[in-house]
């Protein structure tokens, strides 16, 4: 039996500016020559920001791709969940990304939804079959999870809310996407676990964001990086090398796909997948 070609789709974050719009049309434009399966929008907490995501919705959408936005329930309510899913229908939109999303500074409630898997049987409750529903997922365990089996009870809660697949938090050890896959499905999940890829560019960056999130950067990667200093060239060029060989063991071991958090980004993400030669 051949096996099905891996899929490809892009996270882009909703930009703050009308410069910073007409880059991300630039940045779509040349990674839809890859022709991926969508494009994802993250969500902004409130104000302009939010805004800005149901623009680049509508303008990606326009372009002519599949378009998932981001939709996050902390301190959201039923009927502005409601307001937001009536929207994506009336543009078209047939996926979302599902997520519980952080609290704001100074936001004392959740809101109607505690968990993300409050917010898919929702969606599925108010939408039916309408959208495509992805979630997250967390190799190495989501930063506010108290062990790997509750993580994972957690994860399997959201699947059999209504998810279809499933996105991973970015990481640079294919050992704990596979362990997570093999721990999933021996609890009786069967959807895709994408592996969620972020490109290597500034070391400063990266290390900043992995402390947030929690995602680990192997102790071998870091001094490598931080070894390079300013020698900025040097440093992306071991990046994409790192990026390369884990996506080509990834997909060799039978990941489904690969999802790229491109930080709005074309050219570091697109190498990388016409260097897999896949």
């Amino acid at each position: 039996m051949t096996r099905q070609a891996p899929s490809l789709s892009f996270e882009f974050f909703p930009p703050t500016t009308d410069a910073g719009a007409q880059k991300l049309l630039e940045t779509h434009r040349a990674l839809q020559a890859l022709q991926p399966e969508y494009f994802s929008v993250t969500f902004g907490a409130g104000g302009s920001t939010q805004a800005r995501t149901a623009e680049a919705v509508t303008n990606l959408t326009a372009a002519g791709s599949e378009v998932a936005p981001h939709l996050t329930c902390v301190g959201a309510t039923r009927d502005s969940i409601r307001e937001l899913l009536d929207g994506y229908r009336a543009q078209g939109v047939k996926r979302l990304v599902a997520l519980r999303g952080d609290l704001p500074s100074g936001t004392m409630s959740l809101g109607d939804f505690q968990h993300a898997s409050d917010l898919v049987r929702f969606v599925r409750e108010h939408s039916g079959d309408w959208f495509t529903i992805e979630v997250a997922a967390y190799p190495e365990m989501h930063p506010q999870a108290t062990s790997p089996d509750t993580d994972l009870a957690h994860f399997a809660e959201k699947v059999a809310a209504g998810a279809d697949s499933a996105i991973t938090q970015y990481f640079y050890n294919a050992d704990a996407y596979f362990s997570f896959v093999e721990r999933a499905r021996a609890a009786g999940v069967t959807i895709p676990i994408v592996p969620g890829i972020m490109p290597i560019l500034n070391y400063t960056q990266l290390s900043r964001f992995s402390d947030n999130c929690g995602a680990e950067i192997p102790r071998w990667i870091r001094l490598r990086l931080a070894a390079f200093h300013d020698d900025m060239d040097s440093l992306r060029a071991f990046g994409h090398d790192v990026v390369v060989d884990l996506c080509d063991r990834l997909l060799a071991g039978g990941a489904p796909g690969i999802h790229f958090y491109t930080m709005n980004q074309a050219g570091p993400c697109a190498a990388i997948w016409q260097a897999l030669k896949r």
